[in-house]
Formats: C-alpha cells, sequence, structure tokens
C-alpha cells in the first residue's frame, strides 16, 4: 500500500498544473511508464518498496516533468530571446541612467540646491531608473518567453561586424591637429580680430584679462594635445598608460575652463553687458523672471559649464573604448593565430 501511494503522490504531483483535457493522457502513460520500470527492477531482485522509489526518484521532481509534458519553460528568459534581451538592455544602460543624471544634476544646480543636494538627487535619480528599467526590461522579455513572441530579429551573415580598423590611424591624427589649430586660431581670432565687432572696434568674448597667463596656460594644453596626438599615431593604437594620460589632459582642461567660469574669469564682462544692452527691455524681462536661479546669465553659466563638463566625459569615456578595443583586438589577433585552421 505504500509503494502504490507513493506511486498515485507522484502522479497527481506531476498533473495537477496540466490542463485538464491533458491529465487523463498524461496519467495513464507514467502509470505504464512506472509499472514496466518496477517490473524491470524486481525481475532484478530488487523489493517492491526500493525498486519504486527508485524509479520515482530517477523521474525526478514531478514540477520539472510536467513543464516537459506542457513544453512549458523553467527559465525567465531563454536562448531564443535572451541575446536581444542583453543587447537592449546594454544599450538602455549605458545611456537612459546618464542622461538622467546630468538632467537632474543640471536642474539642481540652475535651482542652486547645494553640493550635497545636488550629488544625491542625482545618484538616487539615476539608480531608481537602472532598477526600473531592469525590472520592466526584463518582465517584457519574460512575457515574450512565456507567449512565444517572435521578436522579428534574425540573424544572418550581413549582420557580422567588420574588422575594427586601427584607431590611431593617420585621418585621427589629421583631424586632431585641424581641430586643435583651429582652436587655436579661434583664441587668437577673438582677441585680435573679434567674432564680434562693435562700433568698428573687436569685443572679445573670452576676458581680455586672460592674456597672457590664463590663455598661455590653455596653449600649452593645446600644444599637449598635438603631442599626444602624434605620439598615438607612432604607437599605431591605443593603450591603457594612452588612456591615463588622455583622462589626465581632459581634466585638466575641465580644472581650467570650470575654474575660470566658477570665478567669473572665462567671459568678457563687456560681452555680457553687449548682450544685455542689446537684448533690451525683453531681455531684462526674461533676467527678472530666472532671478530666483540666479538670472539669465547664471543659467547660461551652468548649461555652459555642464556643456563643456560632457565633453570632456565624453573625450575620457572615448579613450577609455579604444584602450579596451585595441586591447581585445590584440588577444583576439593572437589567439586566431594558435588556431589550426586559421590561414
Amino acid at each position: 500500500m505504500t509503494g502504490a501511494t507513493l506511486t498515485e503522490r507522484y502522479i497527481s504531483a506531476t498533473i495537477r498544473s496540466l490542463k485538464p483535457d491533458a491529465q487523463a493522457d498524461v496519467r495513464a502513460e507514467l502509470e505504464a511508464s512506472i509499472a514496466d520500470a518496477v517490473e524491470a527492477r524486481l525481475e532484478q531482485g530488487e523489493g517492491p518498496a526500493d525498486a519504486e522509489r527508485a524509479v520515482l526518484t530517477e523521474l525526478g521532481d514531478p514540477g520539472i516533468l510536467a513543464a516537459g509534458y506542457a513544453d512549458r519553460p523553467l527559465h525567465l528568459i531563454g536562448p531564443r530571446y535572451y541575446l536581444t534581451w542583453w543587447r537592449l538592455l546594454k544599450v538602455l544602460l549605458l545611456t537612459v541612467p546618464v542622461c538622467v543624471l546630468g538632467a537632474v544634476a543640471l536642474g539642481q544646480t540652475i535651482s542652486g540646491a547645494a553640493v550635497g543636494e545636488i550629488i544625491s538627487s542625482s545618484i538616487l535619480a539615476a539608480g531608481a531608473v537602472v532598477i526600473h528599467l531592469c525590472f520592466w526590461t526584463t518582465l517584457v522579455f519574460v512575457v515574450l518567453e512565456r507567449a512565444g513572441t517572435d521578436t522579428g530579429e534574425t540573424w544572418n551573415v550581413d549582420k557580422l561586424p567588420e574588422p575594427m580598423e586601427n584607431s590611431g590611424g593617420r585621418s585621427e591624427l589629421i583631424a586632431a591637429l585641424v581641430f586643435l589649430g583651429i582652436a587655436a586660431g579661434a583664441l587668437l581670432w577673438d582677441r585680435f580680430r573679434g567674432f564680434v565687432v562693435v562700433e568698428g572696434e573687436a569685443l572679445p568674448i573670452l576676458d581680455p584679462r586672460l592674456w597672457p597667463w590664463g590663455i598661455s596656460a590653455l596653449f600649452v594644453l593645446i600644444a599637449l594635445e598635438a603631442v599626444f596626438a602624434v605620439v598615438v599615431f607612432r604607437k599605431g593604437r591605443w593603450s591603457t598608460a594612452l588612456a591615463v594620460a588622455n583622462t589626465l589632459l581632459a581634466l585638466a582642461f575641465l580644472a581650467w575652463a570650470l575654474t575660470l567660469l566658477l570665478r567669473g574669469e572665462l567671459v568678457n564682462p563687456d560681452f555680457l553687458s553687449h548682450i544685455a544692452a542689446v537684448g533690451g527691455e525683453g531681455f531684462a524681462t526674461g533676467d527678472a523672471k530666472a532671478a530666483g536661479e540666479g538670472g539669465t546669465f547664471r543659467i547660461l553659466a551652468v548649461l555652459l559649464g555642464f556643456g563643456i563638463a560632457a565633453g570632456v566625459v565624453w573625450d575620457i569615456v572615448d579613450g577609455w573604448i579604444k584602450a579596451v578595443r585595441a586591447r581585445r583586438a590584440s588577444s583576439v589577433g593572437g589567439t586566431s593565430r594558435g588556431i589550426g585552421w586559421m590561414p
């Protein structure tokens, strides 16, 4: 009686999650297969209780067996959807939280919040976004997995990525040197010819008091960037040391720009006065409406600072991405040479 009770308990546990119209067939199939397996063990000399227990143990967890009968997945996201889910989640996590963090920090800065509040609010908002992205993206793919819906993404050989080109090529060197040359020329033009001319006289955008020492420091950074571009070209590829050097140069420029901006010594006060005068009554009205945040010029200064910081961060991230890609390309090249069938 005990053996029959174990068998009945096992069969009941297996079929209870199946559709009603399939339970009778599965019950009959299990009863027959268990009986045959027990009989085979009895013929080998095992006792009835031991034979039945061994057979049920070999069949395994009834939940897993039931999932097999129902063709029901026992995973959140299977191989059919996993790569699509992971690729989408990586793109979202690399973009959305960063944008939210920057937007919250910008808003808090414009409103005049304390530094601690800016940092905490930005981090909390970005963290909440990360949690929501992971949860809701995963939930969508879990539903797709259960429903068996086709995502429409199919792989073919046309999707094979192109081999990564050398990131320290001649075109990159030329582009960097041209950009640096234009930057240096713009500084000289602003000082001596002026992008803005008022009553026949040049009105520099940058504060003339930066000359000679403040601007000289910037020219030194431009020269170092040019040397760095040449070094990258001579090396032929990025490395960790070059990424570190690029980071230091970028942070040095950021420190130069933000220090002067926070001290009010970056933009020419006469140029700001000219803008206010040209703006007339409409500008004054807008500035009054923005007085709670420090005025229009303060808001523009915050936007300028965030724009400079965003450019510097991107330059740093881009350098490290190139260094990682170069290291991976080097390791892949070494591995491929060790494969027998590779040419």
